[in-house]
């Protein structure tokens, strides 16, 4: 069993291509012995955004903080707020991306341990 807050978790900056402003914690992995999920919490800065890319697994994502958007496969940049999910299928193109001038926009994102 684990059980860890989210402060003592180190958050580190994402370092992708076309990424900007995006900072990343890893509370439980595959390290922990978790036998099927990674739970990353992702810290979007004002203005700031992930790559819009796809990737050949699902994941699951919860808004815990603030007010961002889901741009989809269309280019449509669909609106989250605290207390969305979003689930994003194997292969589909997708964004996220805070639209505050002022506040993080801060998402829980549930994957396979093998993609941690």
């Amino acid at each position: 069993m684990k059980i860890i807050n989210i402060k003592e978790v180190p958050m580190k900056k994402v370092t992708m291509e076309d990424m900007k402003n995006t900072f990343k914690q890893v509370p439980i992995s595959k390290k922990d012995g978790a036998p099927l999920f990674c739970f990353r919490v992702f810290t979007i800065k004002p203005g700031g955004h992930t790559p819009y890319h796809k990737h050949p697994f699902e994941h699951v994502n919860y808004i815990i903080k603030g007010h961002g958007y889901l741009k989809d496969k269309n280019g449509k940049k669909r609106p989250l707020e605290k207390g969305d999910f979003a689930l994003v299928q194997p292969n589909e193109y997708h964004q996220y991306g805070n639209s505050s001038k002022r506040t993080d926009f801060v998402i829980i994102c549930a994957v396979n341990k093998k993609y941690e």
